[in-house]
């Protein structure tokens, strides 16, 4: 009699197994269509970030905040970051990506270092703010894991691997994503190694950050390197 009902209720399993695989289908092509509208409307966003760089061999963190800004040129995206301070003591360090190159400033050294950031620089930016459903479902392999509310935020948390061209330096990304504003509020990186790099956006406007935000404001004497 046991076994009976054990076989019902697995069979029952069976048979729900693939409604529910539906059910999580249609609210992915649901954030997808939204994260299309609101890509549609992107212009630009700021946010306040903290960046945490968890290093497993070592059970270490390191905690970088600052503020953030993108905005849409065209097709191109650019992003410029502010790194105010480094496990709460000051170290400014700024860093520009424009025209396909990553430009990083460091006052304290007089350095600016400018480097070719390569091809899938705006696939990695554009996941956070600005891109579109039909781009990440392209470049992306999309696990639905459902809904989570972040700073009052209603979120849906993606996980991420690359279809194509991977970076080898991690395994997959999992995003918490505003879909109505095509933004994401949580981002981690994971790796083989088990390190990993979570990055958490606060304060966020949209659509009102000025064009001067994306140049460097590099003091006279600076030395420029370009590798």
């Amino acid at each position: 009699m046991r076994k009976a009902i054990h076989l019902r209720l697995f069979a029952g399993i069976l048979i729900l197994a693939p409604f529910a695989a539906m059910a999580q289908n249609a609210e992915l092509q649901k954030v997808l269509a939204e994260m299309d509208t609101a890509s549609a409307k992107f212009q630009s966003a700021q946010a306040d970030f903290v960046w945490d760089q968890y290093t497993a061999v070592v059970q270490s963190h390191d905690y970088q905040k600052g503020t953030i800004a993108f905005r849409r040129v065209g097709n191109a995206t650019e992003m410029v970051a502010h790194v105010k301070t480094e496990n709460d003591q000051p170290a400014q360090k700024d860093v520009l990506y424009k025209g396909g190159e990553l430009d990083f400033y460091q006052p304290a050294l007089k350095q600016e270092t400018i480097l070719n950031a390569g091809a899938n620089v705006e696939r990695y930016l554009t996941l956070g703010f600005g891109g579109s459903g039909k781009d990440l479902a392209a470049n992306w392999n999309i696990a639905y894991q459902g809904n989570e509310t972040i700073d009052g935020v209603e979120t849906t948390k993606l996980d991420l691997t690359p279809k194509q061209g991977g970076n080898n330096q991690f395994t997959h990304i999992t995003v918490w994503v505003d879909s109505k504003r095509g933004i994401s509020l949580k981002q981690i990186v994971f790796q083989d190694s088990g390190d990993s790099r979570t990055a958490v956006y606060s304060n966020i406007k949209m659509n009102s950050v000025p064009a001067s935000t994306f140049t460097l404001q590099v003091a006279p004497g600076t030395q420029k390197v370009r590798k």
